[in-house]
């Protein structure tokens, strides 16, 4: 222990990136301090990295403020220099040493050491980071001893069934870890609950893409463990799929699912957070004071956890103390350039006022947390009737509303009907949630300044600021009821209904309603598809299928009747619950919305009721009907816009279909008529669903999967030939095909005799010479695109000679289905 005088200036709690370069800057200026840590050794954070970790200096245009040097390196190679240049610049350094209380006021803290000691400072700043209190794995068997929540050598581990829970950056570099060495013969997955890597950095998703792509890492998107257990041959790990419960080996389990603020501690000092959820952080100054004045917080507890926006902190902390209060932030001149197009010369600081105060999904950010936010976005202006974006444009950027407003223009053939959107909202959400196109063109009504923010950082945003999650679902249910419903509903209509609502999250195979149930609660479907079926004679018979934007359960609701059908996810989705009394008074207020209701009702009752009187006639037919139903939902109906199925009892097997799609697209065939399953009369080839969320453009580094204006999915020129679309897709309809060369001019086939001769090259003439070419190498993915540009529709179609091959959406499933038995 070093010793020091009874009061120091400063005491700083914690020796990571904020509290080493806070220490080194105090002992630069001469400052009494004391750097309180209660390990043996400092940075106990990277200290814990997973050995040979190399730690990202990341963002790059940040400039470093600090006396201790960072650059890119090993956790080895960092904490060596840091080490060294505490010890050169005669940092006063306590070693375990725990803090138990922070007592006193500015200028006479008394700091409570385990064992009694106390240590008496003027100010105290609180860097401690939140690493110490990780999230626990709350699932069934998740105390388990083959679960744990740190790496330390991923060299130690061979011959294991290794799953990471977490695709944060830490995550992310634990199952690469574990994989760098193909010696250790480890079988290691990790599982991300969604499609993006919101939380880890650009450069960790490309390498567990590349680790991917050589098949050292099993990556399981859409994924969430579910129960952990010990079965006759070892761990075992019990998965929620999108397609429902899956069961692997495992001998270990890395739980990295993130940490939250020591809360209790940092509020026994005095400090208030910035809102009632878990995972708030404290109320902080420009300065990095807190509520209680005398105590700072930099660092992660801040919100910032990147090392140089913590060392930058450290840095500026210390100056503000040491009275250099203009001191401005390191990314002032990154901001200051963000901010110098937009109207009104406002400073950095006004502008970050203005839209904290304006947005709603920014209302509970600290300055702190808002500046990170838009290094990674792009404020910008419109005039009055300015176009943001159009109908039908590719984008997913989420955009919000800091001044101004927008119209929407609902109907494109009519551009005067228009939705307003006002200041403080946002709009483009559905892009950012769907990935599909833009939906309507959206003008600006009035001088308008916005924050457009990208896909990566609304997603991290909406994972890592819980209200600002809240307040963008609140906003899409909103608008998804009132597209629903219409029937001239306003926002204040279905505002108790958005207030009271619910979102679920639905397993694959899970019962949301059950015959004979006498709940009264209604369901929109907001992401997946529902399958509605009835009980005949002790078999359940498929009635119909709900995709996303359909609701259900308004029959008990309406008329008090118990559930006259059981209704159940057909994949991974989610739904939101809406009591059913709230929705009564809606239709109540809304004669309109009740007559829509009614009619809807009505039909579903003639569709009972057609099952009801056949149901001693069903037999092996209602079997069939209920089989090739289940046949089609576990093939694509759950997901799927377009279809392709071809009757196998009108089929000739003249290979037509495929033919015509390789000649329609430059020899590259998009279908496999032979390839796929079959169930009695009908045959799924391998093509393109054309699903509602498409799985195949998650994680396409270049966005070259999009939408087009009716619905296709389709792949862009700008394909590079990665992969990742292929190995997302569920169904196997994606691969990577060799470019074709170009067939060469009919003067060459004239004199020297080369290529297939006069008209369209055939496809196997164009497959055998990229073969011979050694055009192997060059590949870009291929799928169907519906024929897209192309006259008469989709060319496997219009080639099949005997009307064996069909195109359906998923209403025409159905009526395939009853074709197929129940008729």
């Amino acid at each position: 222990m070093v010793s020091g005088p009874d009061r120091f200036v400063v005491a700083i709690v914690g020796s990571g990136p904020a509290g080493l370069s806070a220490a080194a800057h105090a002992a630069q200026l001469g400052l009494a301090h004391v750097l309180i840590e209660k390990t043996d050794h400092l940075s106990d954070t990277i200290y814990k990295y997973q050995k040979g970790k190399h730690v990202m200096a990341t963002p790059s245009n940040l400039v470093l403020r600090s006396d201790l040097d960072f650059d890119a390196g090993s956790r080895e190679a960092i904490l060596a220099t840091w080490d060294r240049q505490i010890a050169d610049g005669a940092v006063n350094v306590r070693y375990n040493a725990e803090v138990t209380a922070i007592t006193g006021e500015k200028g006479d803290f008394t700091i409570l050491l385990k064992g009694g000691d106390a240590i008496r400072a003027q100010n105290v700043v609180l860097a401690i980071g939140t690493q110490g209190n990780p999230n626990l794995l709350r699932i069934p068997g998740g105390d388990l001893p083959l679960v744990q929540y740190q790496l330390d050598d991923p060299g130690e581990y061979f011959d294991e069934h290794i799953t990471v829970v977490g695709s944060g950056d830490a995550g992310i570099e634990n199952a690469l870890g574990l994989a760098a060495d193909p010696a250790q013969r480890n079988v290691v997955t990790i599982l991300n609950r969604g499609t993006d890597f919101a939380r880890a950095k650009g450069a960790n998703v490309k390498l567990l893409q590349e680790a991917e792509n050589e098949g050292r890492v099993i990556v399981m998107r859409e994924t969430s463990p579910a129960e952990v257990r010990l079965g006759e041959n070892g761990g075992e790990l019990v998965l929620e799929t999108r397609d429902g419960q899956q069961v692997i080996a495992c001998d270990r389990i890395i739980a990295r699912t993130g940490s939250r603020p020591p809360r209790d501690f940092v509020e026994k000092i005095g400090v208030e957070f910035g809102s009632a959820d878990p995972g708030a952080f404290p109320v902080l100054s420009p300065t990095f004071e807190t509520t209680k004045p005398g105590i700072f917080v930099i660092g992660a507890l801040a919100g910032y956890p990147l090392i140089k926006h913590c060392m930058n902190q450290g840095f500026d902390v210390i100056e503000f103390l040491n009275g250099n209060t203009g001191l401005k932030p390191a990314d002032q001149p990154i901001l200051e350039e963000k901010f110098a197009p937009l109207p009104g010369r406002r400073s950095v600081e006004e502008w970050l006022d203005v839209i904290g105060s304006n947005v709603a999904i920014f209302q509970d950010m600290s300055p702190l947390q808002l500046r990170e936010l838009l290094l990674d976005s792009q404020p910008r202006a419109f005039a009055a009737g300015e176009v943001v974006f159009t109908r039908n444009e590719p984008g997913s950027s989420m955009f919000a509303i800091v001044e101004g407003s927008v119209v929407v223009e609902v109907n494109p053939a009519d551009p005067s009907l228009t939705v307003p959107i006002g200041q403080g909202s946002i709009f483009g959400e559905v892009g950012l949630i769907s990935g599909r196109p833009r939906g309507s063109t959206v003008r600006a009504a009035e001088p308008l300044v916005v924050v457009e923010l990208s896909r990566t950082a609304a997603l991290k945003l909406i994972a890592t600021v819980p209200s600002a999650a809240r307040a963008v679902n609140r906003i899409a249910l909103e608008r998804q009821l009132l597209q629903m419903f219409g029937s001239g509903l306003t926002p204040n209509d279905v505002a108790p209904l958005v207030e009271a609502a619910e979102v679920m999250e639905v397993r694959a195979g899970q019962k949301v309603i059950s015959e004979g149930g006498d709940d009264r609660d209604i369901y929109v479907i907001r992401r997946g598809s529902m399958v509605v079926e009835k009980d005949i004679g002790g078999k359940p018979i498929f009635l119909s299928y709900l995709p996303a934007g359909s609701y259900f359960g308004e029959m008990a609701v309406i008329d008090g009747s118990r559930r006259t059908a059981t209704v159940k996810a057909a994949i991974k989705s989610e739904v939101v619950r809406i009591p059913g009394d709230l929705f009564t008074a809606l239709l109540d207020a809304r004669p309109a919305l009740r007559q829509r209701a009614l009619a809807e009702m009505a039909h579903r009752r003639e569709l009972n009721a057609f099952v009801e009187a056949r149901k001693e006639s069903f037999g092996s037919a209602a079997d069939l009907y209920a089989e090739t139903a289940q046949f089609l939902v576990d093939n694509g109906i759950g997901e799927a816009t377009d279809v392709l199925l071809i009757d196998e009892t009108l089929c000739v097997g003249c290979d037509n279909c495929e033919k015509a799609c390789a000649d329609s697209h430059e020899g590259l065939s998009r279908l496999d008529r032979e390839a796929g399953r079959s169930y009695a009369h009908l045959h799924v080839p391998t093509s393109c669903r054309h699903c509602e969320h498409p799985h195949c453009m998650a994680d396409c580094p270049p966005n070259a999967i999009q939408r087009g204006p009716d619905g296709e999915v389709f792949i862009a020129d700008t394909c590079i030939g990665c992969g990742n679309c292929q190995r997302n897709c569920p169904y196997g309809v994606i691969r990577m095909d060799p470019v074709p060369p170009k067939k060469p001019g009919l003067l060459a086939w004239m004199l020297l005799g080369l290529g297939p001769g006069p008209g369209e090259a055939s496809y196997s003439w164009r497959k055998k010479k990229a073969a011979k070419q050694g055009l192997e190498q060059t590949k870009l993915a291929v799928k169907c695109d519906m024929c897209a540009g192309i006259d008469g529709g989709p060319a496997c179609v219009r080639a099949c000679p005997t009307g064996a091959a069909i195109r359906v959406s998923p209403e025409g499933f159905l009526s395939v289905t009853q074709e197929g038995g129940l008729d």
